[in-house]
């Protein structure tokens, strides 16, 4: 579980041990991880925290190892790390940050499905799950490095859900849309944001991080043993 220090990784770990799932809980920042492990201890689940910064090739190789001599395998990964990028149009945009964002977010789900699918197939299959986005989905203003690296994701994962198939490896991607995160919290405090995306969902209120949490979750699980290759919008409906 990448991204698990907090919001929708945070979430998704600990629904993951609720299911009786052993959790490997990776975060570039290793105090908020630990939190999250201690939280999983709490409540009777188990837990592993483990450094990973998902943009550095050799650390994601080495998360993936710790957790093949731990645990003897790997079953399933869900790949939420990634980073935001500063609200202005493309224009706007120096390459470097651009080139940042993208390495972040793509390259890096890259590099954690590159050594998590062999993981998977010596395991003899499993699944992944990757958070993307709805900006994986269509366009977000303001936001080009974001949303091209999540549609990458997107693009990512319909590759490899073909590619391994055969393996007995499902890959889907969850895309919600604004969740109410403690990352999204700060940003909001003083504004006027969460009554601006509530009056344009179709159900009236933004997402919590449990919800797209059971969504990840629901897709390592066998009731979406047929459900590879899909990306699947939570967003209380302002796709429809």
């Amino acid at each position: 579980m990448t991204g698990a220090g907090s919001g929708i990784g945070r979430a998704t770990a600990i629904e993951l041990a609720g299911q009786g799932a052993t959790v490997i809980v990776t975060d570039i920042d290793e105090t908020t991880a630990t939190e999250t492990t201690e939280m999983i201890k709490e409540s009777g689940g188990e837990a592993l925290v483990v450094a990973l910064d998902i943009g550095d090739e050799s650390s994601v190789r080495m998360a993936v190892e710790r957790t093949v001599a731990a645990y003897g395998g790997l079953d399933f990964a869900v790949n939420n790390a990634g980073l935001a990028s500063h609200h202005r149009q493309l224009d706007q945009m120096g390459l470097a940050e651009f080139e940042r964002v993208v390495h972040v977010n793509l390259a890096g789900t890259f590099l954690c499905m590159k050594y998590e699918l062999p993981a998977l197939q010596s395991r003899g299959g499993g699944a992944i799950v990757t958070i993307a986005s709805n900006g994986g989905l269509y366009a977000i203003p303001h936001a080009p490095a974001y949303v091209a690296a999540k549609h990458g994701i997107v693009g990512l994962t319909k590759v490899a859900a073909v590619d391994y198939a055969p393996d007995g490896i499902r890959v889907n991607a969850v895309c919600p849309g604004p969740t109410r995160t403690p990352g999204f919290e700060r940003v909001a405090a003083g504004t006027d944001m969460v009554a601006m995306q509530e009056a344009i969902t179709r159900l009236g209120r933004m997402a919590t991080p449990q919800e797209a949490a059971a969504t990840a979750v629901w897709l390592c699980s066998d009731a979406t043993s047929y459900v590879t290759g899909i990306a699947l919008s939570v967003d209380g409906g302002r796709r429809a």
